[in-house]
């Protein structure tokens, strides 16, 4: 239903001051905010009947109103107004990714850490996933006689490594021939291709070099197995502990946090926003999880190469700073994704 401007205004000053203080609002104290030449009375009968339309609702019959999920939606749909991130703070986010830049994980992790700080809400995220990414580079360094690590990088800047135990010395004919293996079988290949039966069929036409190989390839085997596999990485999970909202329920929210399956799902199956590269906020119920259903996420894709390949996001109760967190996640994502594609194409 369309709201006349006087009900437009009164909608996003209440829910500017509820966001702010975490009090229901009154007609006094919006009388107070609002520039407009009405009495208290015309205030008090614009609240009952957007109260009456579902966009407020009231706690207690002598207490002032307070957004319902359905006038938070209209909020950030037509009232807010979009903060803009100062060029310090900008600059402070590309400078500490930077500094991470060669690891896509720990890119993610610092990612998410400053969003909790920026934001006071929870931030999780997912690690780069790509079935269409080749191997990029693999690196054999040894840290014993017989021990070394075996480093493998991806297409889509993924960085895995693992220690393996070798059978027999490591030696640089032995580490050139390791590479020469790499060079011809899997550099420039789809991770997906590499698997345990090919790393047999290949050991068998290895001859009496197959006993020192295998166990570095079986290695790498299992690196592309792990580059397959999606992350879930969560931090600030504490800052909701501090929100009166929540109250015990808080316990059960972080509770479900710490299962990965519901937040994949939420991930993959919600409605993409109609512009594309608007980050995509569910509000209390559009939630489907019942624990989240007090909750608002916002949450957006970083791309690689220009292609969707993982989720930056936030969680937090309904009453968020949407103005001031939608612009910040936005930012965020691009600048994850411009690291992330610049690291892959080195």
């Amino acid at each position: 239903m369309e709201l006349s401007e006087r009900k437009k205004k009164i909608l996003g000053a209440l829910i500017e001051r509820y966001i702010a203080t975490g009090e229901p609002v009154g007609s006094k104290a919006l009388l107070e905010a609002l520039n407009m030449s009405v009495s208290s009375a015309t205030i008090r009968n614009e609240l009952k009947e957007l109260d009456e339309m579902g966009y407020l609702e009231q706690p207690h019959t002598s207490a002032g109103r307070v957004p319902t999920g359905q006038g938070y939606r209209y909020y950030v749909d037509h009232l807010m107004s979009r903060f803009e991130l100062p060029e310090g703070e900008k600059h402070l986010i590309r400078n500490r990714l930077q500094n991470v830049s060669g690891d896509s994980q720990k890119v993610l992790e610092t990612a998410g850490s400053m969003l909790a700080e920026m934001t006071g809400c929870a931030a999780v995220s997912t690690t780069p996933c790509d079935e269409a990414a080749v191997v990029r580079r693999v690196e054999l360094v040894p840290i014993g006689t017989k021990t070394a690590m075996i480093v493998m990088i991806t297409s889509s800047g993924i960085i895995k490594s693992r220690v393996c135990k070798c059978v027999s010395e490591i030696t640089t004919p032995m580490a050139e021939c390791f590479y020469n293996i790499v060079a011809e079988n899997f550099l420039g290949k789809p991770a997906s291709s590499m698997h345990i039966a090919k790393i047999q069929t290949l050991a068998v036409s290895l001859g009496d070099k197959a006993l020192a190989m295998t166990p570095l390839l079986v290695a790498l085997c299992d690196l592309a197995q792990m580059t397959e596999r999606t992350e879930m990485l969560l931090e600030g999970q504490s800052n909701l502990l501090h929100y009166k909202e929540y109250d015990r329920e808080v316990y059960k929210l972080l509770d479900f946090l710490r299962r990965e399956e519901p937040l994949y799902h939420l991930f993959s199956t919600s409605a993409k926003p109609e512009k594309a590269d608007e980050p995509n906020v569910l509000i209390g119920k559009e939630n489907c999880f019942r624990e989240l259903q007090n909750s608002s996420m916002i949450f957006n894709s970083y791309r690689i190469g220009g292609r969707d390949s993982g989720t930056l996001g936030l969680i937090g109760p309904t009453r968020v700073d949407y103005a001031r967190l939608i612009p910040s996640l936005k930012y965020l994502t691009e600048i994850v994704g411009k690291i992330l594609s610049d690291s892959a194409e080195e």
